[in-house]
């Protein structure tokens, strides 16, 4: 099958959307990456144009969806990504956290998780400080594909670049060109599909200690961002945390968190 093209109409079709079901705001810029992306299903599905590939996955429900969605985000992620933001985490956050409870329990959220790193990054890091009697981590995403992936917990070097050696021997098992985590770090930690914009969703997760949603609200215009940011408050217990990647800002998002420092980072705690 001939490539297709990809009209500039149906592109905006598409992105718009994309947009409707995820929040997920794509410029003029990407219709390049979109067209490669999608073409790709084309072919899988047996589809001769993107027109008929819009019409598939807005009538087919659920499974092309999320391959729609699978194409389309960007899943950068890796072991000890902004490690200075996970240490102020395990050093600051949770103890202070921990002091405003009876039970020494956290509850984390990793948001948009990938394939899962982040979330076992935090599991790991509180078993080695061992301040906690109870961990309980949920990792989400919006990628069915990524979400397999997280659970299978085995990873490529890529992956594993920045994993400090105490923490590869103690545990992954390795066999050179895999490294597959230990059962005792996935125990805690349940994967679920939530979409970020989606109120429905969003409300299975509540009474949050921690949220981590890092380098997400990048790829959401500003009335998703305020939707999904209200929504994350929502998710947290007062007196809760939301870290956002290092390089974002809710300074012109919301109002309603309040900026705690924490040895020059920043985390924005529910009051």
């Amino acid at each position: 099958m001939l490539n297709p093209v990809l009209p500039d109409p149906t592109f905006r079709q598409i992105r718009d959307f994309i947009y409707e079901k995820s929040g997920i705001y794509i410029t003029d810029a990407k219709k390049y990456l979109v067209e490669k992306k999608l073409g790709a299903r084309l072919q899988d599905r047996n589809v001769g144009s993107f027109e008929d590939y819009l019409s598939l996955v807005r009538y087919s429900g659920g499974d092309e969806l999320g391959r729609l969605f699978d194409a389309i985000t960007t899943n950068e992620t890796y072991f000890f990504r902004e490690p200075q933001q996970l240490q102020v985490c395990v050093e600051s956050v949770v103890p202070a956290v921990l002091q405003q409870k009876s039970a020494r329990d956290i509850r984390i959220w990793s948001a948009a998780c990938s394939t899962g790193e982040e979330a076992y990054t935090l599991v790991m890091m509180l078993m080695e400080k061992r301040s906690c009697s109870r961990i309980d981590v949920v990792a989400s995403d919006i990628s069915n594909e990524v979400l397999a992936s997280a659970q299978k917990a085995v990873y490529g070097s890529y992956s594993m670049r920045n994993v400090p050696e105490p923490y590869l021997k103690k545990y992954f098992k390795s066999n050179g060109w895999t490294h597959e985590l230990d059962p005792s770090v996935r125990a805690p930690v349940r994967f679920m599909n939530i979409n970020l914009i989606d109120a429905a969703k969003m409300r299975a997760v509540q009474g949050m200690d921690v949220v981590f949603c890092r380098n997400v609200l990048i790829y959401f215009d500003d009335r998703a961002k305020q939707k999904a940011v209200s929504l994350l408050y929502d998710s947290l217990r007062p007196g809760g945390f939301l870290f956002i990647g290092s390089s974002e800002s809710l300074h012109n998002v919301t109002r309603a968190f309040k900026p705690v420092v924490f040895d020059k980072v920043v985390a924005y705690q529910r009051v």
